[in-house]
């Protein structure tokens, strides 16, 4: 008797065994298969919002951010067919992927501006139209950029009256900054480009409404520099009592230094580039290498700071190249050429000597 309930008991635990088995099969098999990458998505979503972006953010490799940002959003918005897409963490991702773009379209420029004073019209005309290319494809990923970071906070930059968006703290003002910041750069790129990008102008109204919702002081002066970029693109916009410009643009950039982030120095830079005020990217590009040595950097949001830096050294080696057909060299960085300062150099009394 008890040797035939043994041989029932294994029946029943077999029996069982083959109905897991035939349910982790069906789990796994066509649509079925939607529970497990639902959770696989919402866990990587969630690592990303709450680890992976802090993390990225105190990098001080701009090179290896963007190449990040280039790995990991086709893995993240993959899950999106499945989820709801991860739009925060997702603009700040085609944020790095559209840098590593721009780092392409930078090369290619300096190599233009070394044909053109080489006198080497084929590589010249060859890297120009390289740079163009990047430079339409930078401004493509900016824009879902911007319209991610509008997305994920609900914001419609159009809407009248202006209704300033809900930001839980100081990470997600930063990433609605930033997401402002990205659409500027994206019509800036499709005039590089040529207008190839096709990119909507009503981007800079709009983020010049949207950038007052955000505190100036709080966020390094940006919000202010992006709003004095827009009023010298669009003079209509600035408000009839506002300062000039270019005032405010320097102000925003001490702002930034005061405050550990220099993206107002870059923005400044790009206006003057923008506008052919020479004396002004000048000026900016010595204050930048002046702070080196005394700035305290924003550690959490360290990246930004960086990046700042590689778009004003960009602005000092394109001067350069154009002038004498090789980059900034570091000894010269905050200079405009070559030519030794001797108004403050000490020299030795030769008496001393005797």
């Amino acid at each position: 008797m008890m040797s035939v309930l043994a041989i029932h008991a294994r029946r029943l635990v077999a029996v069982r065994s083959n109905l897991v088995l035939l349910a982790t099969a069906v789990l796994f098999a066509g649509c079925s298969a939607n529970p497990i990458y639902k959770t696989t998505g919402a866990v990587l979503a969630g690592y990303s919002e709450g680890e992976a972006t802090p993390y990225v953010m105190q990098m001080s490799d701009p090179e290896m951010a963007c190449a990040l940002g280039e790995g990991i959003d086709p893995l993240l918005y993959s899950f999106s067919r499945i989820n709801d897409a991860p739009d925060t963490t997702g603009s700040l991702l085609m944020l790095l992927a559209g840098n590593c773009i721009e780092y392409q379209a930078w090369e290619a420029e300096l190599a233009y501006l070394r044909g053109d004073y080489e006198g080497n019209v084929p590589a010249a005309k060859d890297a120009r139209e390289q740079s163009k290319r990047l430079y339409a494809l930078t401004a493509e990923r900016r824009l879902v950029a911007f319209r991610r970071a509008m997305a994920a906070y609900d914001f419609d930059p159009s809407k009248e009256p202006l209704k300033c968006p809900f930001l839980l703290d100081e990470q997600d003002e930063m990433t609605f900054l930033l997401g402002l910041l990205t659409g500027m750069q994206a019509v800036v790129n499709d005039a590089n480009s040529g207008a190839r990008a096709g990119m909507p102008r009503n981007i800079a109204p709009q983020a010049e409404r949207a950038a007052t919702c955000v505190d100036n002081e709080k966020l390094g002066g940006l919000p202010n520099a992006i709003r004095a970029l827009v009023w010298l693109l669009l003079p209509d916009t600035q408000p009839e009592l506002a300062p000039d410009p270019w005032m405010v643009l320097k102000n925003s950039s001490a702002v930034g230094v005061r405050a550990g982030i220099r993206a107002s120095m870059a923005v400044e830079a790009v206006a003057a580039e923008t506008f052919g005020r020479p004396d002004v990217l000048a000026d900016v590009v010595r204050r930048f290498a002046e702070a080196e040595n005394t700035i305290e950097v924003w550690d959490e949001y360290r990246l930004v700071d960086s990046i700042a830096g590689r778009v004003i050294r960009f602005t000092s080696d394109k001067h350069w190249t154009a002038q004498y057909g090789y980059r900034t060299p570091q000894t010269y960085f905050g200079k405009m050429s070559p030519e030794r300062d001797t108004e403050n150099v000490e020299t030795m009394s030769l008496d001393d000597l005797l």
